[in-house]
């Protein structure tokens, strides 16, 4: 997912569809991040549009209604778009909505989707071959229905063109991510404070203090650098652009990796990568060039190198020996 935004003159461009029944704690959470960046900031950094199923209203699941802004035949000026849906979004047929979300795709807009929002835009037919996570809830009819969805029980994903989330409170560890790649670290902390949301969690933990154990640090700049690289597996920053967003020097946050983890950040971030590689080539039925791609190699040779230099096989055998096992 594109989300180093380098225009900070040109406002980032969000749009919410609300599809009826959808959580009010979703949307909050998914809204008032970006709201709060605004006024923290004195900028409009993110113009936040509505849409809704029929261009008008959307009702939520407590009977509040929201009025729509902008009609999605006209959103391919957006640069991402959620889907945020409640109640039972396996329901949802809508072959007008599922055919605009396809072409949103092809014109680049990212999309999305909230609580039960990924289940619609896996109707749609945009979600293959994209890590992706749902609320809880809905998780089990989802695997029925698309069983070779690359589905994890994650709070939030961020896989190239395509963003999911749990819903709930799991939004604002979301923008957070959002927020903190767009304008750094130190800003996106101040959002968050706003709100006292003072434990922000990483995208595939529960909370923060898993991923301080998994890791065994507990160095703030080391555990965001870590959770920004679970967030840009498949289109990986580079050094630099990993330190800017710490706001540390690249010197520095190489030294910081080396004495806390014993290693480069460039080589940890690599070994992360082949881990989630070999976790796909184990779990999913994607191609082995499909999971080169998904986890930022440039070509399957390099791939392929770069597997058997970590796990003394090539990909293909490590599946064959899952499958026998």
């Amino acid at each position: 997912m594109d989300k180093t935004h380098q225009d900070h003159d040109k406002p980032y461009s969000v749009g919410l569809l609300l599809i009826d029944d959808f959580a009010m704690m979703s949307y909050a959470s998914t809204v008032e991040p970006l709201r709060a960046a605004n006024l923290l900031s004195g900028k409009n950094l993110y113009d936040i549009r509505h849409l809704a199923v029929d261009d008008r209203l959307a009702t939520s699941s407590g009977g509040i209604e929201l009025k729509a802004n902008l009609n999605i035949k006209d959103a391919s000026a957006l640069d991402l778009l959620l889907v945020i849906a409640g109640g039972n979004p396996a329901s949802f047929q809508n072959a007008q909505i599922f055919t605009a979300l396809r072409q949103l795709s092809a014109k680049g807009v990212i999309l999305g989707g909230v609580s039960g929002g990924p289940f619609i835009l896996a109707n749609a037919a945009v979600m293959s071959g994209r890590r992706m996570t749902i609320h809880w809830e809905h998780a089990p009819a989802l695997v029925e229905k698309w069983p070779d969805l690359l589905l994890t029980r994650s709070l939030y994903v961020m896989d190239r063109d395509r963003v999911s989330c749990a819903g709930g409170t799991a939004p604002l560890d979301m923008m957070h991510a959002l927020i903190t790649s767009h304008h750094g670290a130190q800003f996106a902390r101040q959002v968050s404070d706003w709100f006292m949301h003072t434990e922000v969690r990483p995208a595939g933990g529960q909370q923060r203090a898993g991923l301080v154990e998994r890791y065994n640090t507990a160095n703030a700049a080391v555990v965001e650098t870590i959770e920004v690289m679970e967030n840009h597996v498949a289109d990986p920053l580079s050094l630099p652009q990993l330190a800017a967003l710490c706001d540390l020097s690249p010197r520095q946050l190489n030294r910081l990796f080396r004495d806390q983890l014993e290693q480069g950040t460039m080589q940890f971030y690599r070994e992360l990568r082949l881990k989630i590689a070999l976790n796909l080539c184990q779990q999913s039925t994607l191609s082995i060039a499909e999971i080169a791609v998904a986890t930022g190699f440039a070509n399957l040779s390099r791939f392929s190198a770069a597997f058997r230099e970590k796990f003394d096989m090539a990909p293909t055998e490590a599946r064959r020996a899952f499958y026998k096992a």
